[in-house]
């Protein structure tokens, strides 16, 4: 079962691997197709530096108890996605710099108490404050595979995915999941590609 340091841990390492693959592409190949259909790199960077400011929203809630939600609307952030990938290269990374420093930042200085306070996220979920770690983890390791420089579902850390076999399971109201080997499990789960066989198509999911 994950602790809220596991999640610490994951987002640490989980951004790591994003800006790792990051900067080994050039502004043309961040232009280029994700794996994520319809997305290119620059709409997963501005999709991925927008999480880190909402996410900063709901640690505010945490602190304060100013209720601050993580996007004012579901067009708001479509939008913000859109424009932030017509933003240049170097434009988008240091949005995402900034945005995932502050979010650290924000994060390490909550007390046990405010990690307690209670927050709803984006779906409309109550959850404690130390849900946000675990959110921002799943969004930077599954999305550093999304970039589709090569790594894969393998590349990321087993107790991570076993915690989202877990979790995705959970969301998704399935008694049970498919054998096969752990990272194509995820990735079936998580919607990406994968390689099992027989299974049925479960659609999208993050």
């Amino acid at each position: 079962m994950r602790t809220h340091r596991d999640s610490l841990e994951w987002v640490e390492h989980g951004t790591k691997l994003f800006t790792a693959q990051l900067a080994e592409l050039e502004e043309q190949e961040m232009a280029e197709p994700s794996a994520l259909p319809g997305w290119t790199r620059k709409h997963l960077m501005a999709h991925v530096a927008a999480n880190a400011d909402a996410l900063g929203n709901l640690v505010h809630w945490a602190e304060t108890g100013e209720r601050t939600p993580m996007y004012s609307s579901a067009e708001q952030r479509n939008a913000d996605i859109e424009a932030g990938a017509k933003l240049s290269a170097s434009q988008l990374t240091a949005w995402t710099n900034r945005a995932t420093h502050t979010l650290a930042v924000a994060m390490n200085d909550l007390t046990e108490e405010q990690w307690r306070a209670e927050v709803v996220t984006a779906q409309g979920r109550t959850v404690p404050a130390t849900e946000i770690p675990w959110l921002r983890a799943r969004e930077v390791c599954v999305h550093a595979v999304d970039l589709g420089t090569g790594l894969t579902f393998a590349d990321l850390a087993e107790e991570f995915l076993t915690a989202l076999v877990t979790d995705i399971q959970a969301k998704r109201g399935l008694g049970e999941v498919p054998d096969g080997p752990l990272p194509e499990v995820a990735a079936y789960l998580a919607g990406r590609s994968h390689s099992l066989v027989d299974v049925p198509d479960i659609g999208p999911w993050l």
